[in-house]
């Protein structure tokens, strides 16, 4: 029998493509994207048009395993292609090092392990570690939190990838939204500010090649020569970490011509006469000292982008990966505030639309169940300082860990201290995962997870506004569990009689929908099981009850500060933010070079800044482990400008080593010109794929960011010199 099923992909974009998979007696053979949806328009990015590859990998976890040898990958897997691991062919293989189990088995010992440790430390001595595995709504946040809420553990702050560039644009605009995708056809100048969008946000690429066919201009912003910037009509090359004093220097220019709407800012901004005077602090030619740009150039763009009209930006989560982070995205925010192109289609920024999606969370998650446990908050754990929790904190330590939706062994900071953590014979590690990765390594359990094939679950996005149901496609492999059957199995096993741990998934979807926010009005799980994909209702509350006014603003352009409407303190953009002095930041923005940088405070014998980039063709640490996307990615690269490479005696193809206080890696250099002068960039991948388990993030440090407790993946000095031959015997 043959069937088209409808899914959504929930992997870490801002695309979420609506997906159809065809299905022949129980088995997937085709993925497709869905024509019918706005944004997906029938095609798929590279990494997800080969997901059968992944589903039916031959590596995939398929039933629970318990640990039976010690801890650590497999010695020589990675260098002789001994172990679980294969380098040579990026395979996982069967090892001596696991017993397979039963599900019953693994489930009574983690429940038996638990209690002993709450016994003995307390329930806060239990550590979730997740994040973007996956986005959908059941399986990224809701049946696990219910757990973890009842269960009494330590709160996780799940700050590793955008929450300094969240805060830095919610200080602006009170909520992320931004310009819809669909509207970039009628921009007539685009920037792309830190944003791959022909490497990973490709959906919105077509948009970008119309307005570009109707005469549109595509600037990019950019410390790596990305694919986008490669396609650019102008590509601006700027120094890691300098973001916000760029739109500072545009800004001087704007105000300082008159270039910007003065109608706008005097009906919709607060603080503008503040900003004026911060500007002027920034002229071009100081700008330029810092960012590597001319001061021409900067007069050029800010005047191009105050009078092309409507000009857009596209904003990404690049920006705010330096330790001035937050602020750097509240600056660019700015920007179409001053020259009020939210007033234009095709006008303003996109960052994140996910603001959008207001669920009914506490519903999903039940906060208050911590109440039952402890009758107070849990402490909370910033993600990003996994290291330094695991291997310093005794209030109580940390003596369990509950990884899944991520690969912590692969993604933190500072990697020689995560694993030196994860190797403690005291921690109990358990990994819900889908393949042996990194962090399996160090499991002493590791639980088979299940595809978005294999389950149904409720996906909204952050680069559109379309909800949608993903409808499971075929049957688990094996005895693979999705997350919310896990939790909800183990809330059994611990005795939870709690109702919310018996609803079902049709229920929880039912729930998360039902918020009462006027933008989900009419949009039931029926309808969308029925339709696929179902656009936001943006309508105000004085249209709600109005059916016709209603149905037209469903279907009109969404321009979300067309006329104010921002969700500050005050209701209007905060160019001056009192919430921010109250905290000690600088109420209107500041630029302060990051300390570990060229220009930062920190004298260091460390001259390089070093990008430690997500790869093109993976996604974080997803699909790294798969053949088919594995042959469109060279790894293993550290990218140099020919005056760096030079002066240190590195030809093209040496193999070099790349150092700080913080560890070393060895890598094969790429000279190239993707980088300027004076930086350095290297690609995320897993450590096991690696010769020596290294990994890039040995480099990068637990430094937060200014806002928001973000990772500082960008603001790293290293040195870098050829690497010395192995000793022979």
């Amino acid at each position: 029998m043959k069937k088209v099923v409808h899914a959504a992909c929930p992997h870490d974009c801002p695309d979420a493509c609506g997906v159809l998979i065809t299905v022949e007696d129980g088995r997937a053979t085709r993925i497709q994207g869905d024509p019918e949806h706005p944004v997906t328009r029938g095609f798929l990015c590279a990494k997800v048009a080969k997901y059968l590859d992944r589903v039916y990998s031959p590596e995939r976890v398929l039933y629970p395993m318990r640990r039976i040898e010690p801890k650590g990958p497999a010695t020589g897997a990675a260098n002789a292609g001994e172990g679980p691991f294969d380098c040579r062919s990026g395979q996982v293989r069967a090892t001596q090092n696991w017993q397979r189990i039963s599900w019953d088995q693994a489930l009574d010992e983690i429940a038996t392990r638990f209690r002993g440790i709450i016994r003995d430390f307390g329930s806060e001595a239990i550590l979730p570690y997740s994040y973007g595995g996956t986005l959908g709504t059941l399986n990224g946040a809701s049946m696990d939190r219910r757990f973890f809420h009842r269960l009494g553990a330590s709160q996780l702050d799940r700050t590793i990838c955008s929450a300094a560039g969240e805060a830095g644009l919610k200080s602006v605009y009170g909520a992320k939204l931004g310009t819809e995708p669909e509207q970039f056809r009628h921009s007539r100048y685009i920037i792309a500010w830190a944003a791959n969008i022909h490497g990973n946000n490709v959906h919105l690429w077509p948009f970008i090649t119309e307005a570009r066919r109707n005469g549109a201009k595509l600037v990019v912003i950019d410390p790596y020569r990305t694919r986008t910037a490669a396609c650019a009509d102008w590509y601006l090359p700027i120094n890691p970490g300098t973001d916000a004093v760029l739109a500072l220097g545009m800004m001087h220019v704007i105000i300082g011509e008159n270039l910007h709407d003065s109608d706008y800012v005097s009906k919709y901004t607060v603080g503008f006469e503040a900003l004026r005077e911060k500007v002027k602090e920034y002229p071009p030619e100081r700008v330029a000292q810092w960012t590597g740009i001319a001061a021409d150039d900067i007069r050029k763009l800010a005047r191009e982008y105050a009078t092309a009209r409507p000009s857009v930006i596209r904003l990404n989560y690049g920006v705010q990966r330096s330790e001035g982070g937050g602020m750097a995205t509240r600056a660019i925010a700015m920007l179409p505030c001053v020259i009020g192109s939210w007033k234009q289609v095709g006008g303003g920024l996109q960052m994140s639309t996910s603001g959008a999606f207001e669920l009914n969370s506490d519903a999903l998650k039940r906060p208050d169940l911590m109440k039952t446990a402890l009758g107070r908050k849990a402490r909370v754990i910033n993600m990003v300082e996994l290291g330094r929790v695991l291997n310093t904190v005794n209030d109580p330590p940390v003596k369990a860990l509950f990884v899944y939706n991520s690969n912590p062994a692969a993604v933190c900071p500072n990697h020689n201290e995560v694993i030196r953590g994860l190797q403690r014979s005291d921690l109990f590690t358990v990994v819900h995962e889908q393949f042996f990765t990194d962090t399996t390594d160090y499991a002493d359990m590791v639980l088979p997870a299940t595809t978005f094939f294999e389950h149904k679950d409720l996906q909204k996005a952050y680069g559109h506004y379309y909800m949608q149901v993903s409808q499971q496609a075929i049957a688990p492999l094996g005895e693979c569990h999705s997350n919310v059957e896990v939790f909800r199995a183990l809330a059994q096993k611990m005795g939870f009689e709690d109702e919310c741990f018996r609803e079902t998934v049709d229920e929880m979807i039912d729930a998360a929908l039902d918020s009462g926010d006027l933008w989900l009005k009419g949009i039931s799980r029926e309808r969308l099981e029925r339709e696929g994909h179902v656009r936001l209702n943006f309508v105000s509350q004085k249209d709600a009850g109005d059916g016709a006014c209603a149905t037209q603003a469903a279907t009109q352009p969404f321009l979300p500060f067309a006329q104010g409407n921002f969700r500050t303190p005050s209701g209007k953009a905060e160019l001056y933010s009192a919430t921010l002095e109250a905290e000690g930041l600088d109420p209107v923005v500041e630029f302060t070079p990051p300390v570990e940088s060229r220009h930062g405070r920190q004298k260091t014998g460390f001259p390089l800044e070093l990008l430690a980039r997500k790869a093109d063709n993976f996604l974080n640490s997803t699909f790294t482990n798969v053949p088919s996307v594995q042959a469109m990615e060279e790894s293993g690269l550290l990218e140099m400008h020919g005056s760096d490479a030079q002066a240190r005696g590195i030809a093209d193809g040496d193999k070099v080593r790349v150092f700080n206080p913080r560890g070393e890696v060895v890598l094969k250099a790429r000279v190239d010109g993707a980088v300027q002068s004076g930086v350095v960039s290297a690609r995320l991948n897993w450590a096991k794929l690696s010769p020596g388990f290294q990994s890039i993030n040995a480099l990068t440090s637990e430094k937060l960011t200014d806002m928001g407790n973000s990772a500082t993946f960008y603001s790293v000095l290293v040195e870098v010199e050829l690497a010395k031959p192995k000793a022979s015997g």
